[in-house]
């Protein structure tokens, strides 16, 4: 009984998750170099218009990613929400990718391709992403801040400078190989990788984001044994966003990573029920844009995710309490965010 307890164990944890059959594989044409791009859709059902959930798989990953993504899709299917899943040039190993003009570019046709071919309410178009595509998300906010009316990041890297010196010669060095792959260089002493670096960092754009619904969050055991990117770069992009008179001060950061145990300030002492087990540990927010640190690692927690997008609507403040839970059929606590 027990061998055949564990041979079930072994297969479940092998099986990978599919995508639904209602989900198609298209290419559509970069407005940038005429190549033709992969990208996984949903389309709603019905002439009317509905919210479109552009979805961004991980550093490490490509349009044919799954996990968390599966319960982002069936959300879509319960809610009649479009979904898309694009590629934008594949792993962050190569000049093309890791948020390059093209990557960009590729998100922006993949936009647009939906609102040419099917109904999408402009008003509700949402973005989502985790570690890898929680950078690519905050790019996208703060060199389109024009489209979106919701942008979800999760444990997202938001200096590429600083991630590679915090992954270089450590057990995460393949990342700093990555990023040395997309700058085609080491970003200390040459002046050109350190500034492709800076034009693929999020901070260097996000203050034009400011008017954009933006939930950005990451778990507190992140950068230790939690996973690979340290929450620092979580509060550094709301820094990046912000006006000065919300900021958290430097010092602050480097003692709340350095203890993991947040400023008097920054405490979040209620109860959030989105994140379920995963407590919220600290929390700030403005109009537009709140930071979240909670008890976790490098991880997206989907349900907390999708509930908050729902919410969002272009032009308006952002809703930081939906006023109904929605679940769905493949609702998990989290999901932990592979690189």
């Amino acid at each position: 009984m027990k061998t055949l307890l564990l041979i079930l164990i072994i297969l479940s944890i092998n099986i990978e998750a599919k995508w639904p059959d209602s989900i198609i594989d298209i290419t559509y044409a970069s407005s940038m170099d005429n190549s033709l791009q992969p990208m996984k859709l949903y389309s709603a059902k019905g002439n009317k218009e509905r919210p479109l959930l552009l979805a961004l798989h991980s550093w490490s990953g490509d349009y044919k990613q799954t996990g968390w993504q599966i319960e982002a899709v069936q959300w879509c299917l319960e809610n009649n929400w479009h979904f898309i899943h694009p590629n934008f040039r594949g792993p962050n190993n190569n000049s093309e990718a890791c948020a390059s003009d093209k990557a960009v570019q590729d998100i922006i046709d993949a936009v647009q391709y939906m609102q040419k071919n099917y109904q999408v309410d402009n008003k509700r178009i949402y973005l989502i992403g985790s570690s890898g595509g929680g950078h690519m998300a905050l790019i996208m906010a703060g060199r389109h801040p024009e489209i979106w009316a919701g942008v979800s990041a999760w444990v997202p890297i938001s200096d590429l400078n600083q991630w590679w010196n915090e992954c270089n010669n450590t057990r995460y060095d393949k990342y700093a190989r990555h990023i040395e792959k997309v700058l085609d260089a080491k970003p200390t002493k040459n002046q050109l990788a350190i500034t492709q670096a800076k034009r693929r960092s999020p901070i260097t754009y996000l203050d034009k984001a400011r008017e954009v619904n933006i939930d950005i969050s990451a778990g507190i055991s992140d950068g230790r044994k939690g996973g690979s990117v340290p929450f620092c770069h979580t509060l550094n992009a709301f820094n990046a966003i912000v006006e000065p008179k919300h900021k958290i001060p430097n010092n602050l950061i480097t003692e709340f990573y350095k203890t993991q145990i947040p400023p008097n300030t920054l405490v979040f002492k209620g109860e959030d029920p989105l994140f379920g087990k995963k407590k919220v540990l600290s929390r700030k927010f403005t109009q537009h844009t709140r930071v979240n640190i909670f008890d976790g690692g490098h991880q997206i927690i989907t349900h907390a995710a999708l509930n908050w997008l729902k919410a969002q609507r272009k032009g308006n403040s952002a809703v930081w309490k939906p006023l109904k839970i929605s679940k769905t059929s493949a609702t998990q606590n989290s999901h932990q965010s592979g690189l």
